[in-house]
């Protein structure tokens, strides 16, 4: 018996700086994210997996065009319609829901929009896919009713993988300066709640890929819970995380999975703090320009400006000022941190 093979990507934010009438012309990221969202799909569109997972925040926001509808679901509508089986997780930025549910409509696209369950059934066995929308109202509770509901419990399969959009007690975000855990709030699944008839869990809502595989007290679970991370970097917090998707391969036979993460090649990131107390205009141009020398002409920057800063240093650092700086195709924008309302995007 050969194995089964998934695609498994998440939070892919698309809509994210694609503003429908831009005010200004400058480099927008929003198409990158739907280069990196095809990029992730790749194994689907070539035939290389049996399913494809999307472990849910497709889109940046619950309110969305139509037209950026369509064009997400554009790719997973042709996947499905290879004979490729989509399932989707609404994640936390769709309120828990597909806008515009229509476009989504395909008899190969099978949507977690309530609790419930599907089975996929192929020549290697079976798997059923159980899963839940984002669930705002206290999950740490409510977990073991909301999986009730899914009605996996009267159905059988080969392989048992729960798929979600929440933060599982282990999971953790954060750099090197500031590292937070997820643990013990309302909003927080217990990892040992997981019911062990679960070969894995595939969870989106965290943006960088880990695999957890031990409980707070640092025991070994016997449920994997894999978080592929999202596509594309959304905030300067994840400057240093690699960006990608994950392939699973799963033995029905042996009732056993293996994950790959699958890099993607993001942009780079940088956050450059400058401390601008008692410079000129002047003074600053020439410090920030010798800053961004060393970059690649293809970053995306944040300038963190220490100090007080008079009217023309201000002027210097708007948003038009900054762009004729550096070349058309670096994204930058400058937040006095002295200045909580004052930004420059």
């Amino acid at each position: 018996m050969g194995v089964i093979r998934l695609l498994f990507l998440s939070d892919t934010h698309l809509g994210f700086d694609m503003p429908q009438k831009p005010r200004i012309q400058r480099r927008r990221r929003g198409e990158e994210f739907f280069i990196h969202y095809h990029k992730a799909l790749e194994p689907a569109f070539s035939g290389d997996v049996d399913g494809v997972v999307h472990g849910g925040d497709i889109f940046f926001r619950s309110r969305v065009p139509v037209d950026l509808v369509q064009k997400a679901f554009a790719p997973l509508t042709e996947i499905a319609s290879q004979g490729v089986p989509v399932y989707v997780v609404p994640g936390n930025h769709e309120r828990s829901s597909i806008p515009y549910r229509l476009i989504a409509s395909h008899s190969n696209i099978h949507i977690f929009d309530t609790p419930r369950s599907y089975i996929l059934r192929t020549a290697m066995g079976s798997i059923l896919f159980t899963g839940f929308p984002y669930e705002r109202d206290n999950i740490r509770r409510r977990f073991p009713d909301v999986m009730l509901q899914t009605g996996w419990k009267n159905l059988k399969a080969d392989i048992y993988l729960l798929c979600i959009h929440h933060c599982v007690e282990g999971a953790s975000v954060g750099t090197q300066n500031y590292h937070y855990t997820f643990r013990y709030t309302n909003d927080v699944i217990k990892i040992n709640d997981i019911p062990v008839a679960f070969t894995a869990v595939l969870s989106g809502h965290i943006h960088r890929y880990q695999v957890l595989q031990k409980d707070h007290a640092g025991n070994r679970v016997s449920v994997p819970v894999i978080y592929a991370g999202s596509t594309e970097r959304t905030s300067f917090q994840e400057s240093g995380e690699q960006k990608g998707y994950v392939v699973i391969e799963i033995n029905a036979k042996q009732k056993s999975l293996q994950w790959t993460f699958h890099p993607l090649k993001n942009r780079p990131m940088f956050q450059i703090e400058i401390n601008a107390e008692g410079m000129g205009a002047a003074r600053l141009k020439t410090v920030i320009c010798k800053k961004l020398d060393h970059l690649h002409s293809d970053s995306i920057v944040k300038l963190r400006i220490l100090g007080e800063l008079n009217n023309e240093v201000f002027s210097l650092i708007s948003a038009s000022s900054l762009r004729a700086m550096v070349p058309t195709t670096m994204n930058i924008e400058a937040v006095p941190l002295n200045y909580r309302k004052y930004s420059t995007k």
